[in-house]
């Protein structure tokens, strides 16, 4: 079983601060972030030094009850342990893009937020959601900085944002010609 102190402890023994080794496809900004996915995946797994695509894969499936898609959080789940949100920064002042969903705490396997998949991948109900922020600079490939954040650290506890989310909700319902369209996101407005 892996756990983040095992990661550190991989990252620390297996330093490379090149990203772009682990880059694929066109898009440099997502495959950067996709870089900083697979190294995050390689710290936790254990599998820096394994180049056979087949042996890593087996080692992500040993570490791993759950790897993530693009468009719902998380982004891995480590087996009977925390979920993990890996985010990617190109400037040191620039803010963790969350997309559509509020930070979490915790992660709950009743969150509309998560897929079927996720929800099922193992037996839980409430996980602790580890947030993996990279910072790579724009026009670079090197990892200048690794943060590991637990949510409970971070964020506000999930009513705070959905007092918000409803505040909102509310406020541009009041407008007229807008219509507030039932979404699983903070909101959709038509």
């Amino acid at each position: 079983m892996s756990n983040i102190l095992k990661a550190f402890v991989n990252i620390v023994n297996n330093y490379q601060s090149s990203i772009a080794t682990l880059m694929q496809g066109n898009n440099r900004a997502n495959s950067m972030g996709e870089g900083l996915e697979q190294f995050i995946q390689n710290a936790f797994a254990n599998s820096f030094e394994i180049d056979d695509e087949n042996a890593r894969l087996e080692s992500y499936a040993k570490t791993f009850a759950y790897q993530g898609n693009q468009n719902n959080p998380p982004d891995l789940i480590l087996h009977n342990s925390d979920a993990i949100e890996i985010k990617k920064l190109q400037s040191k002042s620039s803010a963790i893009a969350l997309n559509s969903s509020y930070p979490k705490a915790k992660l709950e396997a009743n969150s509309p937020m998560i897929t079927q998949k996720c929800k099922e991948c193992e037996e839980w109900s409430i996980k602790d959601m580890l947030y993996a922020i990279g910072y790579i600079p724009s026009k670079s490939d090197t990892l200048k900085s690794l943060w590991f954040v637990y949510g409970d650290c971070y964020c506000a506890d999930s009513e705070i944002y959905e007092r918000i989310k409803t505040k909102i909700s509310e406020g541009i319902n009041t407008i007229p010609y807008i219509e507030f369209a039932q979404t699983k996101e903070l909101g959709k407005a038509s």
